[in-house]
């Protein structure tokens, strides 16, 4: 036998890297049916008709997707400022699979479902659907979340509304740089902060001149400098600016009526950002550039707040995705994997941590099920669905997503050292999870934003109590927990010094009513005891023994598993 057929066979005696005792990779699965908090949510808040839409679209975003947002985050977006002879192009070149991305994500409705589909429960089926599309990828559903909200903040002007919201909830995509009118549907996207104001909008510097009388509709050259201008290759704008009249808000397109460039919107930089990496956040500069006035002079917060209520609520059922993602990830790791003897989900200290986990996964779906309901109950003039959205989105937003960050983190742990690695994925979506607390008004704007919605209709902290006084009188501890939450109001002269623990008391409340109500038992008894009753650590896996555990986990382990 030759040297090296003798090497060859020794080398066969000790082969060293057999694959054992290794999760198998968690693909191909329904990302609706395998979800139940959402598949029961679904049914309960009024957007059952849309199960069969709901369950084809997990099925396709648990497929091919996952690869597309890979993909998209591997290879992110490139700015080009100038074409090859020194012209302005200020275009942003993204990897192909975003544009499959954003394609898929028109074509399911996650832009416009609510406003072009006449059911109730349209808000509802809308979330379940982005809920999955979200678990594909994140920074996509940027520039979608954008364009389904900024439809209420332009129905009021119809100059504008009447040219771009037939192309703004229509169900075709086209990601070229070229006139709207030109494409099979639109894209919004928005720039309203400066770096010398941030959240305080209204420090803004950018102004806008008339150029045809002025006012609402009319048309005004706009000239300053935005900080941050989300998704800048979209079709139409809303953008800031000062008036003589004030701060007011303005329709400004990439592309003028009569085809040609809109040469006043410039491009400056892209932001190098921590997460959403496939998504493109730049700097904008405006040098004359053309727009309308949306709403009446000196109103543009009040008339953008129209979107960034949209806003904040997909923020919410994104972190309940990013949530669920991280559940569904770690409890099939965790099923496939053994160490000491047994598979790491039979081992009682990881199965409280997982418990945990899926506990707050649930938690936050069935908040952003429920404040999807207020929106399409809102939309047919329920006032008190209107008191309920205005105030419970500020409190839902504040709380589900500041718990993300902490809970893609202990997802991760799960992992040990192969969650760390980013062929994983998990490293994408604990950089993912702290966006959207920070994104449309981070904690502090949003626990001062509650009190002023209080000072405004006080009635809404009515409504919002009965909602969780909807939760009493099955858990003792959850009824004491309510009586000292209303007691908070009881002093209103320090209420800003105590703002964010008030609301996420509030929060709690209103998470611990709908799990009382509607979660099985193990769930709302896990909660009640760590979040209500404060019978549980600082961090996740401190459920106190007597909860079936066991029970949790089961409901939240991926069911629609590879053969």
């Amino acid at each position: 036998m030759s040297t090296i057929a003798q090497r060859r066979s020794r080398a066969a005696d000790f082969a060293t890297h057999e694959v054992l005792n290794q999760s198998q990779p968690l693909e191909g699965r329904n990302l609706f049916l395998d979800n139940a908090p959402l598949v029961e949510g679904l049914e309960r808040e009024g957007g059952g008709w849309a199960r069969d839409r709901a369950t084809e679209a997990g099925a396709f975003w648990g497929g091919e997707p996952q690869q597309w947002g890979e993909l998209a985050n591997a290879h992110p977006p490139v700015l080009h400022t100038h074409d090859r002879f020194g012209r302005r192009l200020d275009a942003v070149e993204f990897h192909p699979t975003w544009h499959q991305l954003m394609e898929a994500g028109v074509r399911w409705g996650m832009h416009a479902l609510p406003w072009t589909e006449p059911q109730p429960g349209a808000h509802v089926a809308r979330a379940a659907i982005y809920m999955s599309g979200m678990q594909a990828e994140a920074g996509f559903c940027c520039p979608i979340t954008m364009t389904f909200a900024a439809v209420p903040a332009l129905e009021g002007t119809p100059e504008v509304a009447d040219e771009w919201l037939p192309r703004l909830t229509a169900g075709g995509y086209d990601g070229a740089l070229k006139p709207a009118q030109e494409k099979p549907g639109a894209i919004c996207g928005m720039a309203m902060t400066e770096k010398q104001g941030g959240s305080d909008v209204r420090a803004n510097t950018t102004h806008a001149t008339p150029l045809n009388g002025g006012g609402q509709g009319a048309e005004y050259e706009i000239v300053g400098h935005k900080w941050f201008c989300s998704a800048p290759m979209s079709d139409l704008f809303l953008v800031l600016a000062q008036t003589d009249e004030g701060l007011s808000c303005f329709a400004v397109p990439r592309f003028l009526p009569d085809g040609t460039r809109n040469d006043g919107f410039q491009l400056q930089r892209l932001k190098d950002k921590l997460g959403n990496k496939s998504n493109a956040s730049s700097e904008v500069e405006f040098k004359g550039a053309w727009g309308r006035m949306v709403g009446e002079p000196g109103r543009g917060v009040p008339t953008i707040i129209a979107m960034v209520g949209h806003t904040r609520l997909d923020c919410v059922i994104g972190s309940a995705a990013g949530m669920r993602a991280a559940v569904a990830h770690a409890t099939w790791h965790t099923a496939h994997r053994s160490a000491f003897g047994k598979r790491l989900v039979e081992q009682p200290l990881m199965v409280n941590v997982l418990a945990d986990l899926a506990v707050e996964s649930e938690a936050a779906t069935a908040l952003a099920l429920r404040l999807s309901r207020a929106y399409d109950e809102a939309r047919t003039g329920d006032e008190r669905a209107t008191h309920f959205k205005r105030l419970a989105t500020a409190v839902a937003k504040y709380h589900v997503c500041k718990r993300a960050p902490n809970h893609a983190y202990e997802a991760l742990e799960c992992f040990g050292g192969n969650g760390y690695v980013e062929a994983s994925g998990m490293p994408r979506l604990y950089r993912e999870a702290p966006l959207s607390s920070i994104w449309e008004g981070s904690g502090n704007v949003m626990a001062l934003d509650v009190l002023r919605a209080l000072a405004r209709t006080p009635e809404a902290l009515g409504v919002l109590f009965e909602e969780l006084d909807a939760g009493t009188g099955q858990d003792t501890r959850y009824d004491a927990f309510v009586q000292s939450v209303k007691s908070e109001f009881d002093h209103p002269e320090d209420l800003e010094h105590r703002a964010r623990r008030v609301v996420e008391r509030l929060a709690l409340g209103l998470q611990g009513s709908l799990l009382l109500r509607h979660a099985p038992e193990p769930v709302a008894d896990a909660f009640v005891a760590t979040r209500i009753a404060g019978d549980g650590g600082v961090h996740y896996g401190t459920i106190p023994p007597g909860v079936d555990v066991g029970a949790i986990v089961e409901r939240h382990l991926p069911q629609d598993q590879p053969a």
